[in-house]
């Protein structure tokens, strides 16, 4: 799996207000924020179900993994997730940090993305109803 995920029956703009509160009380900011549904509407005139990615970032953490490894900037911001599921339920996941540790063999690297994991973790706990 790419992810850590919970589902939630709370409304679309609910769940991305409390991932965004969840995210800030673990040290992440959101820099991006993608409404996939809109974008591929005007884009490409299809529609899409409600899906939104926040690119979340924690700058202490950044900067100590781009020290690590150069090239680690492309799977920066760690991405969040929200879609609106055909049952309704609304679900978040956030991609997890131990995942670029099978891309990039580093012990540094590793244990930095353990110490983010841990706080994605306690992120998606807070998110559980």
């Amino acid at each position: 799996m790419l992810g850590l995920t919970v589902h939630r029956k709370k409304s679309f703009e609910e769940t991305i207000a409390d991932t965004t509160e969840a995210l800030k009380k673990e040290g992440f900011g959101v820099l991006t924020t993608i409404d996939v549904k809109q974008t591929l509407k005007e884009k490409i005139g299809v529609d899409f179900k409600r899906y939104t990615i926040l690119g979340a970032c924690n700058p202490s953490f950044a900067h100590r993994a781009l020290q690590t490894a150069d090239e680690i900037g492309m799977l920066l911001p760690c991405n969040v997730v929200v879609t609106e599921e055909k049952n309704g339920e609304i679900k978040v996941s956030i991609f997890d940090p131990m995942t670029m540790t099978k891309l990039v063999q580093n012990s540094e690297l590793e244990s930095i993305a353990k110490e983010v994991q841990e706080k994605l973790v306690r992120v998606i706990h807070h998110l559980h109803e």
